[in-house]
């Protein structure tokens, strides 16, 4: 029976580190814009061809990949940080309070907050932590299988019920939601708290009945591959190569159909249900063959510089993540930010993500040499076990 691991691995972390700064490409949309934009780069601010580019280079190679991997090593922690004992004290109230956290996230600043979602499965799926390899793999495919069904099947069930009049009456919902939601956005953070807390009401329910299992699913591999050895980069380099090859060769096939796909059809209710269907596999493929080239790079020591340097972002995730949206609701909302919303075209809101990039690689490894925990990390850990933790380098922290 093993205990919590206390040391970092500096793989894990590598690639935390590029999830929290790849997520950022997707969810720039849903604080610069409405979330109808998501899928369909005519909403809201209309795509020219350099924003139509934008939006399909993010669909393919970003939409829902990132994701996945956070998703995967948030299972992976969860061995890491309750190990298999039978004490799972810790964990619940680490889960709580990511929860209270989440919900203050997602309810005041940014409705699609991620945390709430994953500290509710993170109390279901602890469980697991003491499984096989096998088990957790055998229990993981027929939830993922599940999540396939809700997901694409409501795509296509709500494609099949669509109608020129109701497609007529749903633009015009749109429309009046994307006014509204644009002119309190603007207006200021007070104003925008109301239309930001329903949409994040609606999006929790929504994500948990209809990609819960997904989620779930991709926690419980994340165990596995932890368990297993793969993310702790104790494969062999010819292994992670191939792996690598065959996840982004044939995810980026799916993807790039899924991208295709959904120009040709204009983004009309069929075309966005074939999209989907596309993307729900070909981004577990191309997620997993990211993982793979990142756990072959963190063997190589030409890489050991630039994998040190996403694995110090990655350290600081929590505080990454959260700090991104503080960044894009000065830009994006209101007094006493500049209420940029609805304003800003897809190819500045890129331009502004690779400057979050440039700024969280810098911070953070200077950050870590001389405190031990992200800022929030640290905040995190100190509620979790009822007392501040050391902070400051050389003194002794409690253990996980």
């Amino acid at each position: 029976m093993s205990a919590p691991r206390t040391d970092r691995l500096v793989s894990i972390d590598a690639l935390r580190g590029i999830a929290v700064l790849g997520i950022l490409m997707m969810n720039v949309q849903g604080f610069a814009m409405t979330p109808m934009a998501y899928d369909n780069p005519t909403m809201q601010i209309e795509a020219g061809a350099a924003g139509l580019s934008v939006w399909a280079f993010a669909h393919t190679f970003f939409a829902y990949k990132f994701i996945t991997i956070f998703s995967t090593l948030f299972g992976a922690g969860i061995v890491l940080m309750a190990g298999d004992g039978p004490d799972k004290g810790p964990h619940t109230r680490r889960m709580l309070w990511l929860l209270a956290i989440g919900a203050i996230h997602a309810y005041l600043f940014w409705w699609g907050d991620i945390l709430v979602h994953y500290a509710l499965l993170g109390l279901i799926v602890v469980g697991a932590r003491r499984w096989s390899v096998p088990r957790l793999v055998l229990t993981a495919l027929p939830l993922l299988a599940l999540g396939a069904l809700l997901w694409v099947g409501g795509k296509y069930m709500g494609a099949a019920f669509a109608s020129p009049e109701s497609a007529a009456q749903e633009a015009e919902m749109m429309a009046g939601l994307m006014t509204g939601m644009t002119e309190a956005y603007q207006a200021g953070f007070l104003n925008h708290i109301p239309w930001n807390a329903g949409f994040a009401v609606f999006g929790q329910i929504f994500s948990f009945l209809m990609l819960g299992p997904r989620t779930a699913g991709l926690m419980l591999l994340g165990m596995a591959l932890y368990k297993s050895g793969f993310l702790s980069a104790s494969w062999g380099h010819v292994r992670y190569a191939i792996l690598a090859v065959i996840g982004i060769g044939f995810g980026y096939y799916l993807c790039q159909a899924s991208t295709n796909t959904l120009i040709a059809g204009e983004f009309e209710p069929g075309a966005l249900a074939d999209g989907n269907a596309y993307m729900y596999g070909g981004s577990i493929l191309m997620s997993f063959g990211y993982a793979s080239a990142v756990m072959l790079l963190s063997k190589i020591g030409l890489f050991s510089l630039i994998i040190k340097l996403f694995a110090a972002t990655g350290r600081m995730a929590f505080t990454n993540y959260l700090s991104q949206t503080l960044i894009m609701t000065v830009i994006f909302v209101g007094a006493p930010g500049l209420g940029l919303f609805g304003t800003v075209e897809r190819v500045d809101q890129a331009k502004l993500v690779v400057m979050v990039w440039a700024i969280q690689l810098i911070w953070s490894p200077i950050w870590l040499h001389f405190f031990r925990f992200g800022p929030l990390e640290w905040v995190w850990r100190s509620l979790t076990y009822g007392k501040a933790q050391p902070l400051l380098k050389g003194k002794p922290a409690e253990a996980a």
